[in-house]
Order: C-alpha cells, then structure tokens, then sequence
C-alpha cells in the first residue's frame, strides 16, 4: 500500500477520483457525467455489465475527455458492493488524494462534492458520508432506509443517520483499508462496519437529494431491506 499523504487545508480537483457505478443508466448517465467534468473533477466509471447502451454513452464521452475518465466493465452483472470494490481499488491505483462514490441515476448534486470532501481535507474525517433529509424522502424509501439504518446498527455496531447514501467519500487511508465482500446493496452497510473495525474517523455532511421516478426505481427500498436482513441472519447460523 502506499503511504498516505497528510491533510492539508485544501486539495486540488485534481487529486478527487470519482467513482460511478453504473447499471443500465442509459437515460442519466451522460448528464452526470457531464456535470462531473465540469466540476473538473476525475471520473472512474464501472460499467457493471449493462445490457443498454451505457457503456457506448460513456465511450463516446471518454473519447471527448480522455485525460479525465477512466472506463471499466464488468463482463457480466455482479453487484453495486462488486462494483464498488473495482472502482476504489481503480480510483487508488490511480493515486487518488479522496475517492468520492456518486450514484449515476441522477439523484445527487455535482455541487455536494467538495462539502462532502471537506473534513478531510482539514483532517477531521477518513470518512464522510453525504446524509439525506429522510423528510423530504418518499414514504417507501424513508422506511426502507431506516430499516437499514436499524439493520447497519445491529449487525455491525454503528448508529449512523444515512447508512446507505450513495454519496460518500474516502481519504486515502480509508480506500486502502477497506475490505469488502457484499456484492449487492448490503455493502452500503458493511462500509460502516469497516469504519468501526478500522477505527476510522466518520463524519455525516447534509446533502441535497433528486427524487425522479427513476431514481426512486433505484437502490434500498424495503424489499431490498428485508433481503438483506434475511441473509445477514443465515450467515450467523451458517
């Protein structure tokens, strides 16, 4: 691993990676990542085996802005957690300063990212998640995100306020530490059990959030909820 570098009171566009998951996001994907190049920031974006044309919207992109993106694919679909695990180890290869995850359905602001960045830049966090307003959130995600919350506090000893906000960010040494395995939703929870295993610093910054139809066709839900406390129980008894 290499060493990370210390704090300092700010940090250059330069030095944030972005990560982006994408999954059949033909219909959001090229307008966020065209906000994210304009706020100048480097983008890693994981094709995780889409079967629509994604991965040739991004290609088309990346061809426009070849020093600032990088493209990687999954031959088949394997999970936002598998997903998510490609693009950081991506993203510090890369040596990235702060690796930011950014949903690509168009449900967060550009503009949340240096907020989110900031207390680690002035080293008061390894960790920071972007935190909703659970009530501007429609009922049926408010439920199944606090069903999460509940679950993220049982199963791995957190009590967090927004345990699977999708917006999230990492310093170096944090990226370098994480070790994870869930290959579906669940690991939204099991980045809060690597922050307390690991003894890292976590803070929670108010975000904005963009509720479409879409993007409320997409991530926890109470089904996905139940499903992962289903299979967090087999496990114990495995």
């Amino acid at each position: 691993m290499k060493k990370p570098k210390p704090p300092g009171n700010s940090l250059k566009k330069e030095g944030v990676y972005v990560v982006l998951p994408a999954y059949n996001e033909e219909k959001t994907i090229k307008d966020v990542i065209s906000e994210l190049i304009h706020l100048g920031v480097n983008l890693i974006v994981v094709d995780d085996g889409s079967m629509d044309s994604t991965h040739q919207v991004t290609m088309d992109l990346l061809k426009n802005h070849p020093s600032q993106i990088s493209l990687y694919r999954h031959p088949i679909n394997r999970g936002l957690g598998a997903t998510l695990k490609t693009g950081i180890k991506a993203a510090y290869s890369h040596g990235a300063d702060i690796i930011v995850t950014f949903d690509a359905d168009g449900q967060h602001h550009s503009q949340d990212i240096p907020p989110i960045c900031q207390p680690i830049i002035q080293g008061e966090a390894d960790v920071v998640i972007g935190k909703r307003n659970f009530s501007e959130m429609p009922f049926r995600k408010q439920f199944g995100n606090v069903v999460m919350n509940i679950i993220t506090l049982i199963f791995y000893g957190k009590d967090v306020e927004d345990s699977q906000s999708g917006l999230r960010a990492f310093n170096q040494k944090a990226a370098g530490l994480m070790e994870l395995h869930s290959r579906d939703y669940g690991v939204s929870s099991e980045i809060i059990g690597e922050v307390r295993r690991k003894n890292l610093r976590l803070v929670e910054v108010p975000i904005t959030t963009i509720y479409t139809d879409y993007s409320l066709s997409k991530g926890t839900n109470t089904k996905v909820g139940l499903k992962i406390l289903a299979r967090l129980i087999r496990n114990i008894f495995k």
